[in-house]
This record gives structure tokens, sequence and C-alpha cells, in this order.
């Protein structure tokens, strides 16, 4: 089933490209199905290439997805278009009405910054504090993830001594979970990050437990006892060549970026890099959707957050609520 974006939308053109099923608002229209309602507030300065990256893995499920692209009032990006905001792009102030199956927080550029200095922090914390009660299911991913674990449990993020740039093996230690139903025990995934947070912090945590975790890397997946909370603090959704682009653009500014780990063939940033991750992170996103959004998500959008929304946990994460 496809993924259902405005017909203009610079995503567009790429994902059909791609030969990735995208449904035209026109056609959409014209069937007797409720889409799943999602948000994706967007903070990173790359809008267009973070919104086609996590649209694509959006696309490929058997669900029909309807996408409101949100960003920040106190703070807007200098790196996309005007236009492209005005046309695509929303604020919670124009949605706070409103109910959504599932949110997506991305990442920030931001993480040596304590979460209160922050630009848009007071903004984000008001939105996080909405998803209780307007949102059936959210996903963070990496600063994204990092901000949202602090304010809803007040797990604390840690700065490492270099930037933890590369590709790293990870185990899944929480194979019953619905999440990572399909995973390999060990798999690969991206990660781009100054700061990290502690396994043992979310183990002592009792809403809190821990899917996927890296010996170099750290932790990878989290998520809250009850589902409503997915943690993701690495890129599942970064192409073959982010990574290289980020270091590129770093070296070019004499930083002293280590080249990435395990990303490079022969860990040659002369070579071109392969995507080693793909299929996992496909894998990652539809399982998100499927268990935990479509298959518990009440049909009445107007019942999420209310007492009849018995949230997504992995007791129900087989049969549509």
């Amino acid at each position: 089933m496809p993924i259902r974006i405005p017909d203009s939308l610079p995503a567009t053109d790429v994902l059909e490209s791609e030969n990735i099923f995208v449904m035209t608002e026109f056609r959409a229209m014209h069937q007797d199905i409720r889409p799943l309602k999602l948000v994706l507030l967007n903070l990173m300065p790359t809008k267009i290439v973070t919104e086609t990256q996590i649209m694509r893995k959006l696309s490929n499920t058997p669900l029909q997805i309807e996408i409101d692209l949100m960003q920040t009032a106190s703070y807007t990006s200098k790196n996309v278009s005007a236009q492209h905001l005005d046309t695509f792009y929303t604020t919670f102030d124009d949605i706070k009405d409103e109910r959504f199956d599932g949110m997506i927080i991305t990442g920030a550029p931001v993480e040596l910054l304590d979460f209160e200095s922050v630009d848009y922090w007071d903004e984000l914390t008001q939105i996080m504090a909405w998803s209780t009660t307007n949102v059936h299911s959210t996903l963070h991913i990496c600063w994204g993830a990092q901000a949202g674990i602090y304010h809803h449990y007040g797990i604390p993020k840690y700065e490492l001594p270099a930037k933890l740039s590369g590709v790293f093996e990870h185990e899944v230690v929480k194979p019953s979970s619905p999440l990572v139903r399909g995973f390999n025990d060990f798999f690969l995934a991206p990660h781009s990050r100054f700061t990290e947070v502690h396994a043992a912090d979310i183990e002592a945590h009792p809403d809190l437990e821990l899917i996927a975790v890296s010996d170099e890397a750290g932790v990878y997946i989290a998520k809250s006892t009850d589902s409503r909370n997915f943690f993701v603090f690495g890129h599942p959704e970064y192409d073959a060549d982010t990574l290289k682009r980020e270091y590129d653009r770093d070296a070019a500014k004499g930083l002293g970026t280590p080249v990435p780990q395990h990303y490079f063939p022969d860990d040659d940033p002369s070579q071109e890099p392969h995507a080693t991750w793909r299929a996992h992170a496909q894998l990652l996103y539809t399982n998100w959707l499927n268990y935990y959004v479509y298959q518990t998500t009440p049909y009445d959008l107007a019942r999420v957050g209310s007492e009849d929304d018995n949230g997504p946990d992995d007791r129900n994460a087989d049969a549509r609520a």
C-alpha cells in the first residue's frame, strides 16, 4: 500500500523514481478507507533530505498513511526555502486540537547544548506533553530520542569524548518485542552523535526497557513499557552516503572529525560506502507502524488519548483494537 503525501512535495518525484508506491491526494480521496494519520516533527536543518528519508521508510508497508509535516514556530530553519516551509509545513498551534495515530520526532544538531538551552526547548516540551493525550504512539530519533527520554522519564544524556560516527553491530536484547520481530539476533545500524544515554539508567527505570544495544555504540533502541514512546538513538533512516556527506562537510571545515567506523570499505574515505543496514531499518519502521500504531489505534481518532484508548502495549500488539 502507498504513502499519501501532497502531490507537489519534492519527495514525491524522488520516491516515485525509486519505484516506491506514492498515492496522490486526489486518488486517496476516492478510497473508502481511513489512512493512518501521522505527524512528523522535523527538527533537522536539511528538512527535504530528512523528510524524504523517513517517508521512504514509511512507504513500504501495506498501509495508507497521511502525513502532516510540522516545524517549530520558535525557530525557523535557514537551510530550506521559506516557500517550502510555508507550502508543506505546519506549526503546533495549527494542529494542537487534532489527534494522531502516530508521531515521529527527528534528531537535531544541538546535542552539545543543555536541553534547556535549545532555542525551541519550551515549545518542544509543550509538543511532547501534548503527545501524551493526542498521539497514540510516538517514535523519537537520535537527539529527539535523547530529548524525549529526558522529558518523559528524566534520563540524562552524557557527552562523549569524541563524535560517535559509523555503522555498528547491535544485539537484540528483548527478542519477544514485536518491534524487532523478524530481526536477526545481531544487525547493523548507523550512528552519528556527540552524546549518549546509559543503559544502566534505562534499566533502573521501572517504566522503560531496553530492546537493542551495541558493545561499541551503546543503547540503540529503548521503549516505554506501555509502548506509547519509542526511542531510537541512531539513524536507521540514513541513506548510504549520509555519513560520507557529514564526514566530508566536517573535514572541509577542519573539525578533525574521525572517519566513520566500519563504514567505508577498508576504512578508506576515498572509497564509496555501501548501505548495510537498510533491511533492518525498514523492518523497524514497518513493525512500529503495524504493531504499535495500526493494530492498536482506535478507528475513531477522537478516542486517541481518551479512556477508551487502551494504548499500544505488547499484549495487544497482535490484534487491532
